[in-house]
């Protein structure tokens, strides 16, 4: 969308990393409903190709690690529209569950792992 973009014409990065880390949220959401979980990290962050308006974009969200208080969700975003499409970006993204005061707090078994 146009609110999405610089003045040349290209995706803010700021946005893809928006979005990046509300799709991954999600996944881990699922993954452990009821938990209050925060980002800690995104992992590299490089833009490999550009994203002109109306590029639609579609986001691969796939858990790759659990520990005792974090998961780590891989993350890859794809232009829809290509055959046999690469990857526009890509990024590994952590949450660790906290408790109400904000301390790490153990998670549940994952339906996934």
């Amino acid at each position: 969308m146009p609110e999405d973009l610089n003045h040349h014409g290209f995706l803010f990065g700021g946005r893809m990393l928006q979005w990046v880390d509300e799709y991954a949220y999600i996944g881990a959401s699922l993954d452990f409903p009821q938990c209050n979980l925060v980002t800690v990290a995104l992992d590299h962050v490089e833009f490999r190709r550009s994203v002109r308006q109306g590029t639609v974009l579609k986001f691969h969200v796939e858990q790759a690690r659990v520990g005792t208080t974090s998961a780590q969700y891989t993350v890859n975003v794809f232009n829809a529209n290509e055959q046999n499409p690469e990857p526009i970006f890509s990024t590994g993204v952590t949450y660790v569950r906290v408790d109400a005061h904000g301390g790490k707090t153990a998670l549940p078994d994952s339906p996934r792992t």
